[in-house]
């Protein structure tokens, strides 16, 4: 019984964990600071964060170049992309919109799960799609107190990024993780992200220097960014004990977490449209998450499995 009980506690930890980081990232963007600069600070906090757990853990960092189509791609699809969308969008919508926009990601999962051949059809998880779909359309509505002009443009950007979690999350499951741990994939990826991001972040005139004015913005972003990788950290741990359809259901508490915590640490308000959409987007993901033990990437999550000897080769 306490077991189960430390495993549900560690479970709320979780979706708490990760639904706070959505007011944060809101609070990163509030001074002006632009999406590109923020991803590679964001990475380099990550990076840093889970070479210490991995060597705390005894294990060695991996950057084999054998391993940088892996990186690249979990880089590019779990971090780079989906975060500057992420960031993007968060500018002109609330925190609250986010956190509900955030729990498409295993609605996207599955019909691309589909198309690999990674699932097969499920008229009950079919059905959990067009309760997604309703959700978004609430949002996009008129009466929805989106800004004005913006709400459907922003709201499409910022599904990019559950998009990309679930796209980067299948090629995983179909394709494997070449005999490296979660946490090694995903510290490699951040190290190889960063690569990504400077670039871009400097030709873009999007640079970031945290240490010029350092306020609450810059807190955000590192609070967010430490918080983010001690949650996955905890999140791989999870899996190991509980399994990953136990941890799946962390998503509901992401969803939640993060439109309270938007409440109380943005002082934000929803209108009823909102409130119906976060509750048929709930309806949706109660129906889209599996019943067998296959993982579905939890709200802005980089979803990882453990090593598959199976798994395909990487092309």
């Amino acid at each position: 019984m306490k077991a189960n009980l430390s495993l549900y506690l560690l479970l709320l930890g979780l979706g708490a964990g990760w639904g706070v980081t959505i007011p944060l990232a809101k609070i990163a963007v509030s001074t002006g600071h632009q999406p590109l600069g923020l991803v590679f600070w964001q990475l380099v906090v990550m990076a840093v964060f889970l070479a210490a757990v991995i060597l705390g853990m005894g294990k060695r960092l991996v950057l084999a170049r054998r391993h940088l189509k892996l990186f690249a791609m979990v880089a590019l699809m779990g971090a780079v992309l989906p975060d500057f969308f992420y960031y993007l969008s968060a500018i002109h919508l609330s925190g609250g919109v986010m956190s509900i926009l955030a729990s498409t990601s295993p609605m996207f999962s599955l019909p691309i799960a589909l198309m690999l051949a990674n699932e097969s059809y499920d008229p009950r998880r079919l059905m959990g799609l067009v309760f997604g779909f309703a959700g978004i359309l609430l949002l996009v509505g008129p009466e929805a107190s989106l800004p004005e002009g913006t709400a459907a443009f922003y709201v499409m950007i910022a599904l990019l990024a559950p998009a990309l979690y679930a796209t980067e999350g299948n090629l995983v499951m179909k394709w494997g993780t070449q005999g490296l741990d979660p946490i090694q994939v995903v510290f490699g990826a951040a190290f190889t992200g960063m690569f990504f991001s400077a670039p871009l972040a400097l030709a873009s005139g999007q640079w970031v220097n945290p240490l010029a004015a350092f306020g609450a913005a810059e807190t955000a972003l590192v609070a967010g960014a430490a918080l983010n990788a001690l949650i996955y950290s905890l999140y791989v741990g999870l899996v190991g004990k509980a399994g990953s359809v136990f941890v799946s259901q962390s998503a509901y508490l992401v969803t939640a977490f993060g439109v309270v915590s938007s409440m109380v640490m943005l002082g934000e308000r929803y209108s009823i449209w909102v409130w119906l959409a976060f509750g048929t987007m709930m309806l949706g993901m109660f129906l889209v998450q599996p019943r067998a033990a296959r993982p579905i990437v939890p709200a802005r999550v980089i979803e990882k499995h453990e090593p598959d000897d199976d798994a395909g080769d990487w092309p």
